[in-house]
Order: C-alpha cells, then sequence, then structure tokens
C-alpha cells in the first residue's frame, strides 16, 4: 500500500472487474454501479470494431489487438475521476501484463489507486454461461482461448482480490461489494 504523504482522504478508486468471458463482469459492475452511486465504464464497448469483428469470428485477440484498448479504458477510467471519487471498469485484464497497462494510472496520478476484482469460475461455467448470451459477439468457443491465455493474479498482485462466481448472482454480487468495502476501510483507516 502507497504511504508517504499521499492523503488517503483524496485517493480515488478504479474497481477493474476481471475475467474472462461468462464470468460476471458486467453483472457484477452494475451491481456495484448501483450500491456505490458510482459511474460505470463497460470495457466491451471500447473494443474496435476489428476486435469486435475477430472476436465474432473466432479468433482469438493478440497483444497487439489489446494494447490501444487498454490504453483507452485507463484514460476514460482517469476521466471519470475527474467528477467522482470512484469509477468501475469491466475488462478481461487476462494477464498480468495487461492488468500492468491499467496500473499505470497510479504512476500517472498518485491519488489514484487500481483494483481488481477477479471472478474466478470454472471452464464448464463459462462455457455454459457464454453459450446462453444473447446478443453477444464473444461465442463460446473463444472461452477456451481467453482461459488459455488467462494468468491468474499472483499473490504479489496486493491489488487484486478474488471472488468465486460458482454461487447465485446475488451472492456473488454481495461478495464483490464487501471485497470493496473492506478495501476502503483499510484506505480510510490509514488516513
Amino acid at each position: 500500500m502507497n504511504g508517504g504523504s499521499i492523503d488517503q482522504q483524496e485517493m480515488k478508486h478504479i474497481w477493474v472487474i476481471t475475467g474472462p468471458a461468462g464470468c460476471g463482469k458486467t453483472t457484477v459492475a452494475q451491481y456495484l454501479m448501483k450500491q456505490l452511486s458510482l459511474p460505470y465504464v463497460e470495457g466491451d464497448d471500447y473494443h474496435s470494431k476489428a476486435s469486435k469483428h475477430k472476436m465474432a469470428s473466432n479468433i482469438p485477440l493478440t497483444d497487439d489487438d489489446r494494447w490501444s484498448w487498454l490504453i483507452e479504458l485507463r484514460k476514460e477510467a482517469m476521466k471519470r475521476l475527474q467528477s467522482s471519487q470512484g469509477v468501475i471498469v469491466t475488462c478481461s485484464a487476462l494477464k498480468h501484463r495487461y492488468r500492468d497497462v491499467l496500473r499505470v494510472a497510479h504512476y500517472e496520478n498518485p491519488n489514484i489507486q487500481v483494483h481488481f476484482i477477479y471472478l474466478r469460475a470454472d471452464r464448464k461455467t463459462l462455457q455454459e454461461r457464454v453459450a446462453n448470451r444473447q446478443n453477444h459477439y464473444m461465442k463460446k468457443e473463444m472461452v477456451n482461448s481467453q482461459l488459455d491465455n488467462l494468468e491468474e493474479p499472483e499473490e504479489e498482485e496486493w491489488d487484486a482480490m478474488s471472488v468465486d462466481v460458482r454461487s447465485t448472482p446475488e451472492v456473488v454480487q454481495l461478495a464483490a461489494l464487501e471485497v470493496v468495502k473492506k478495501k476502503l476501510a483499510e484506505y480510510q483507516h490509514q488516513a
């Protein structure tokens, strides 16, 4: 955690809801947005048309496809913080280096802290959920490529917390909210 001369009361928070397709990022993010009265950035809306077309055609995105998307998400989240103490962002952030791109927000502004809430699910659960989606470009077959690329947050990633999503949506939502409240309490305690 960052100490030093940063006033914890001035700290702003980017809450990135992460995980592979079908883990419930949008559902959890919308719940947190309502419960915390924070703005929300839907990561899927920031993919280029070319990237959406690739995914709809069952072609996995490359790192090169993702860099500009991740930078755009970071910039949008920081922009939303100009009028709020926090923002909710959905982003798969499958790899450690993708999460690092989002973490740059803190280096650009030390009063911003980025947090990752990783929604953990098994392959079968993800495939079933994606297969049951309506009107989404991501197809069931893409779950395997996402899991092949997945680097679950490691212990050294102190800003990443995990929530198991094998329960009901309501239980998962409450667990995610509890993670946020606990983390905010830590910052208030330091103030």
